[in-house]
């Protein structure tokens, strides 16, 4: 059995913060995309896989190997011929992917202004 660790006074900003590898994988260009799909419910490794798109089949299984070892993911093989994978979210991992769905709901409300802001950004960079 593993040893829990007492001390609960983390710091992400220290780079020898244990906590600072799993915000990496859960705020990683697709971690933060499976964590938003699977909020919907129980997916194949099939389905994640169409879902996030551009995720190669060796990046999605890093990524679900990382979100499961830090116990925010649930891996479960179904004994069927063929096997069967789903993956859902843990307790831990719910509100994680809580707290990444706002982020993302904020960007894409956000998005026109983003794009505003990157014209006038590139269109004083070319005046100079």
């Amino acid at each position: 059995m593993s040893e829990m660790v007492e001390d609960t006074s983390f710091d992400v900003f220290d780079r020898n913060c244990p906590g600072r590898a799993v915000m990496e994988h859960i705020a990683s260009r697709w971690g933060v995309l499976v964590l938003g799909i699977l909020l919907s419910g129980t997916h194949r490794f099939s389905e994640l896989r169409r879902a996030v798109g551009g995720v190669s089949e060796k990046m999605l299984a890093q990524t679900l190997q990382a979100l499961e070892r830090d116990g925010l993911v649930h891996r479960e093989v179904r004994p069927v011929i063929p096997p069967h994978v789903d993956y859902s979210l843990t307790d831990l991992g719910v509100p994680m992917a809580e707290q990444v769905r706002g982020l993302y709901r904020l960007i894409e409300s956000s998005t026109e202004a983003i794009l505003v802001a990157q014209a006038d950004y590139d269109d004083r960079k070319a005046a100079k």
